[in-house]
């Protein structure tokens, strides 16, 4: 199998888990993750975006963090929270394959705000 037989070429996966209120890692349900998937669902559709799909996940494990979604096969995660972070993931890493350094989650990040 090569690439051109792939389905396809890009997932993306957005945390839509919800927990209990007052939870103390929180969720990002109650951060807007819902609103902000079903929009990149919309806008991915207005760009034309092919072979491209947008799912809904349950948690994936970094509630501090949330908003979160996870891009495959890269594997590369963002931290999202305006419509504008979605036009911006859209626009330039899965339509032409580019990180948004700004809004990537390190692989040890615990925390937003650290460098």
């Amino acid at each position: 199998m090569n690439d051109t037989d792939l389905f396809y070429d890009t997932h993306v996966f957005c945390c839509v888990n919800e927990r209990r209120e007052g939870h103390p890692r929180g969720c990002c349900q109650e951060k807007g993750s819902g609103a902000l998937r079903d929009y990149m669902k919309k806008q991915a559709k207005a760009m034309g975006l092919k072979k491209v799909r947008i799912n809904q996940s349950g948690c994936l494990d970094r509630c501090e963090l949330g908003p979160t979604m996870v891009i495959y096969p890269e594997g590369v995660w963002y931290h999202i929270r305006t419509e504008a972070d979605v036009d911006e993931i859209l626009a330039r890493h899965v339509a032409k394959g580019e990180r948004v350094e700004r809004l990537l989650l390190r692989s040890d990040q615990t925390r937003l705000g650290e460098s």
